[in-house]
């Protein structure tokens, strides 16, 4: 693979080589990542990507889009790895389009998911077929046109232009067709012998690797187990920069506010402050969205139904000038029904503090 694509780090060609060897085994497990393939301009090497996995992947299948429907069937009737190109078209900017395809690729991402699908017509009756629509996706497309919940149940890898020094393999693909046939046979061949051990696999995960990022990378670290050599501790270090690399990526806009607030309220050592003050520290930070998040800036309205999103309301504050007014506070209140204060919205969503003073920060709220 990394004869015909640059890649931005060491990890990128192991993860897809663990990647592309669960494809003759997903059956194996619960649930099938999705890989995606992102860059900020066209022509950084997505597709090139995704045409040596048609090679080294089980049933590969390129389409370039296609309605729900028939991919539902194609699915139906696998085994199957879907292989996705210019997704931008698909799902639209903002990755807010085509609803029904998203669904389905959501849904297919754990064995057990069916699409219920009526036939027959009026005269004769009808009936429901139940379709399986677990299958491995590769999605190849511009940043910020894949739906968050895609992105959460993903390895990506975000693709750049290669720099004019920078020089791969020229792709042919007589060429390439005949060199990734014997590999192709011996990856099938030995997927296939170790498929009944990997049912009840339950490979250790690197330290801070849990939820759903686990649930991603569990069948990836099977397979790296079974093929011992160095293949466990490679695809543990991959699997610890690709985890740790989608928490340092873009994060939803109320996960964004609760860590400016967070910061916010630890640079301030305080555990309440007025509304007015949060707002003029937020709409101050030259790298923050809040001057015009939702196509104006942010206000005390916009602030408070974000927040409620997370249990957490404004009440009256009494400020240490001794003065009282609306705002936030980190702990809980007992005129606060169900609400809690913003520590516990920050312990929920965002990662754990990792410098002294954040952490002693955090211990004395």
């Amino acid at each position: 693979m990394a004869r015909f694509s640059v890649f931005p780090h060491e990890h990128c060609a192991p993860m897809l080589a663990l990647w592309y060897a669960h494809t003759w085994v997903a059956d194996a497990f619960y649930t099938t990542p999705r890989l995606i393939l992102s860059s900020p301009e066209p022509g950084s090497g997505k597709t090139r990507v995704l045409e040596i996995a048609q090679h080294l992947t089980r049933e590969a299948e390129m389409t370039a889009g296609g309605s729900a429907a028939a991919l539902v069937r194609m699915v139906a009737a696998g085994p199957i790895t879907i292989l996705m190109d210019e997704v931008d078209a698909v799902f639209g900017v903002g990755g807010t389009g085509n609803e029904d395809v998203r669904q389905m690729l959501n849904l297919g991402y754990k064995r057990s998911a069916k699409i219920p699908k009526a036939k027959g017509d009026p005269a004769t009756g009808f009936t429901v077929d139940r379709l399986p629509i677990f299958a491995p996706a590769a999605l190849a497309g511009l940043v910020g046109r894949m739906p968050d919940t895609i992105t959460t149940r993903a390895i990506t890898i975000h693709l750049r232009k290669r720099r004019h020094d920078e020089r791969v393999e020229p792709y042919r693909e007589s060429k390439v067709v005949r060199q990734a046939e014997p590999v192709r046979d011996a990856l099938s061949t030995w997927a296939t012998s170790i498929g009944e051990r990997l049912v009840e696999a339950e490979p250790e995960m690197p330290h801070g690797v849990d939820d759903r990022p686990a649930e991603v990378w569990e069948p990836l670290l099977a397979i790296a187990d079974l093929a011992g050599g160095h293949w466990p501790a490679t695809a543990r270090a991959a699997c610890t920069h690709f985890v740790n690399a989608s928490k340092k990526g873009a994060s939803s806009l109320g996960v964004r506010l609760l860590a400016d607030l967070r910061t916010l309220f630890m640079e301030t050592g305080t555990d309440r402050m007025h509304t007015t003050e949060i707002l003029t520290r937020l709409l101050s930070l030259e790298d923050a969205p809040w001057q015009d998040a939702w196509g104006k800036p942010l206000d005390s309205r916009r602030l408070a139904k974000e927040l409620s999103l997370y249990q957490v309301a404004p009440l009256t504050v009494k400020h240490n000038n001794g003065s009282n007014a609306k705002g936030y506070v980190t702990y809980p209140t007992v005129r606060q029904v169900e609400q809690s204060g913003l520590a516990d919205a920050w312990a929920r969503y965002l990662p754990a503090p990792t410098t002294p003073s954040d952490v002693d920060a955090e211990g004395e709220k």
